[in-house]
């Protein structure tokens, strides 16, 4: 059976090449995203494209509406969509810090529960959200960022353990270092509220090393593979991570005392 995916936040990076990819494999793939102008080269592939907020309640409604009346049924959601917002806590207003957990978490979830009946229905279903290694660990001037995909993680627990009875999975996937433009995205709201202040030192010196690793971060692929792994594997694991430091900065995490883990982090700001 041709199973149909919806992937949100399929107009760039990670989201964009894992719908490709899903494509060359024979799924009906609905990409969604805010940015559909940016989606031809996914609706030449043969994507179906459908223009979606993630915190906007009628956008997310009609998009699962069009998936039902087309296909009656959804096999696999992908929670891709999600951006990184970062600048000092102290920094950043409330407005923008609310934003950030509506887009990673709230809008997510509600996705997540219009899509659950089908599944039941079905008595199967994938739910594949997309967390980050900074969902187990934190840095500096990312603190909303970090809280947003520490809530992640813990609701993909939660609900992987209250759908099991369905025969619904759910899956983590947690990326490291990506070559993408949330990198950038998320520099500039750090320089913006944060760079002329008290943190601003902390600032010039965060962008500096991002840039001496830039080179470095794994292509997208390295992500899309992983998922489509996920997916096709009877018995999925429950988390997955790859990409530039990824395991291994997950692992030095485990293994150092809080003292040492921001005794390691800090030194890298000065």
């Amino acid at each position: 059976m041709n199973r149909v995916i919806l992937i949100t936040g399929a107009s760039s990076g990670m989201g964009k090449t894992t719908a490709e990819l899903l494509l060359k494999k024979g799924y009906t793939v609905y990409g969604a995203a805010r940015r559909t102008e940016k989606m031809n080269g996914l609706i030449q592939a043969g994507a179906k494209i459908l223009s979606m907020d993630v915190t906007d309640e009628n956008s997310v409604l009609f998009g699962i509406e069009e998936i039902i009346k087309n296909e009656g049924r959804i096999d696999i959601l992908i929670n891709n969509a999600g951006f990184g917002l970062y600048g000092a806590i102290e920094d950043v207003a409330m407005k923008d810090a609310k934003y950030q957990m509506d887009v990673n978490v709230f809008g997510l979830a509600r996705l997540t529960q219009l899509v659950l009946p089908y599944m039941r229905k079905q008595a199967s279903g994938k739910i594949v959200n997309i967390s980050s290694i900074g969902g187990k660990l934190a840095n500096p001037l990312g603190g909303w960022y970090h809280a947003s995909k520490f809530a992640l993680e813990a609701l993909s627990d939660s609900l992987r353990m209250e759908v099991k009875q369905f025969g619904i999975d759910v899956i983590i996937i947690e990326p490291g270092g990506i070559k993408s433009e949330w990198s950038d995205i998320a520099m500039k709201h750090a320089k913006d509220v944060s760079q002329n202040g008290a943190y601003g030192e902390m600032v010039k010196k965060m962008i500096e090393t991002g840039e001496k690793f830039k080179d470095k971060n794994a292509e997208p692929d390295v992500i899309a593979n992983l998922i489509v792994k996920a997916i096709t594997t009877k018995r999925p694991k429950a988390r997955y991570t790859g990409g530039f430091m990824a395991k291994q900065l997950l692992f030095i995490r485990k293994i150092l005392s809080d003292r040492q883990w921001d005794k390691m982090i800090l030194d890298q700001f000065r």
